[in-house]
């Protein structure tokens, strides 16, 4: 039943098989819950799943997106008000924590609520009592927190606009959501889904070929399955009952593509794939490519390059310690620099030897000022 139930989180690949495990493992206690990632990664689609399978299920899940409502109003959102608080307030009402009552709160963008309303947030959290504006009457609070936010909260508490108590009382357990170019081999599953809900309303839909979802697969997604989601409605309009190719695609979506690049696939699909694969190899070697002994040279000049491990025992001496991340990142750059010096600076032959995606290097070489 409850894998079930995460069903509305799309994605087999391992980034999305480690966030509904970590949903698994927290949804049957009261844990404060803590969603980081960048906007249109899904944080409300995982606080949704999460109340899912809680015990809570039964009862509401309310969301609240903290930086979209002004800082005067939110204390009356959140904890509800008396008739005559202020000004327009003719009836008493109740506040979102007052409807999520034995149920589950979403603090969605919690990073841009207000310095005094975090403080009173902290209260409820440390408390579980909470007042209506203009009221006196102290109210119980049951109710499982998930709050989220796109922000780096660690940043904000150095910058003096998110406070340090409220953050710890929150972060119980973070789940992280990746962001979509670190988990694009969910991509055409993504795609056939939100297919398959416009399909709902009678929509004829388009079919891309592999092509067009290898070009998908390669763009770095700076808006996140929002922006996919976008894309494959604007697709299902242009191109219905048809068929969408790499030069259909709006033109920011049409990336340079590595060198003999291929559809990523999650573990399942490739599994499917290689039944076919001795037919597809029997095809190109009959149309005149590449023999199976220049793939194998080749494999073995790639493999030379990315296994290529050295003898950490004669290299390093752990007497007097070593900073392991700055140790890391300085390999990182000596493999990236190497790669493209073979390459002649070709960074798509340089992604191939490191068996990387060419988006996440050139997203490394700008990182670390690399040309």
């Amino acid at each position: 039943m409850s894998q079930e139930r995460l069903s509305s989180l799309v994605g087999s690949g391992p980034a999305m098989q480690k966030v509904k495990k970590l949903i698994q493992q927290v949804a049957q206690t009261d844990a404060t819950v803590l969603i980081l990632g960048e906007s249109g990664t899904g944080k409300e689609v995982v606080a949704q799943a999460l109340h899912s399978v809680s015990t809570r299920n039964e009862r509401a899940f309310i969301p609240i997106n903290c930086g979209a409502i002004p800082a005067e109003l939110l204390e009356s959102e959140l904890f509800g008000h008396e008739k005559g608080a202020f000004t327009g307030a003719i009836t008493a009402r109740k506040g979102r924590f007052e409807m999520a009552e034995k149920g589950s709160i979403f603090l969605d963008e919690i990073g841009d609520m207000p310095l005094p309303m975090q403080v009173k947030l902290l209260r409820v959290l440390q408390e579980r009592m909470y007042e209506r504006v203009g009221g006196n009457k102290s109210f119980e609070c049951d109710v499982r927190v998930i709050a989220a936010t796109h922000r780096n909260l660690e940043d904000n508490i150095a910058d003096g606009k998110f406070r340090e108590d409220l953050f710890y009382r929150l972060n119980v357990f973070p789940i992280e959501m990746p962001a979509l170019r670190e988990r694009v081999e969910d991509i055409p599953e993504l795609i056939e889904f939100m297919l398959s809900k416009i399909s709902g309303s009678g929509r004829q839909l388009p079919k891309l070929t592999d092509k067009a979802m290898i070009a998908l697969q390669n763009y770095p997604w700076p808006g996140n399955v929002r922006e996919l989601g976008n894309l494959v409605e604007r697709l299902s309009i242009l191109f219905p009952n048809l068929e969408v190719d790499y030069d259909d695609l709006p033109e920011r979506y049409q990336v340079e593509l590595p060198e003999g690049a291929k559809l990523i696939l999650t573990s399942g699909e490739v599994d499917q794939a290689e039944q076919t694969m001795p037919e597809q190899e029997e095809s190109a070697n009959d149309n005149g490519d590449e023999t199976s002994d220049d793939v194998i040279a080749k494999e073995s000049s790639v493999s030379s390059m990315a296994f290529e491990r050295p003898d950490l025992s004669q290299a390093l001496s752990l007497n007097d310690g070593i900073d392991l991340k700055s140790y890391l990142v300085e390999m990182e750059i000596q493999l990236i620099q190497k790669a493209l010096e073979q390459t002649e600076g070709n960074v798509s032959k340089a992604a191939k030897l490191l068996q990387t995606n060419r988006t996440t290097l050139v997203e490394k070489i700008r990182k670390f000022n690399l040309s």
